[in-house]
């Protein structure tokens, strides 16, 4: 059966939350006898769900704002 899991990518500082978030990815793993490579599903911060709840939109970790990505150098 093909597994998923949350992996961090990056840690890093965010002016948002004050402080330093995971940017975490969801990648799927395949069954051990397929030949296929993991397939990344999902992004994520660690804050999102902080972010998600100011009155102004965050950034696209959190899924309020796709145009905007402070991590981005």
């Amino acid at each position: 059966m093909a597994e998923r899991t949350w992996e961090t990518s990056k840690v890093c500082y965010c002016e948002h939350v004050m402080g330093e978030v995971a940017l975490e990815a969801e990648v799927l793993y395949p069954m051990d006898f397929l030949p296929d490579p993991p397939r990344v599903l999902s992004h994520r911060c660690s804050h999102g769900l902080e972010c998600n709840q100011f009155a102004k939109a965050a950034c696209v970790w959190a899924g309020t704002n796709p145009n905007y990505d402070p991590f981005r150098p």
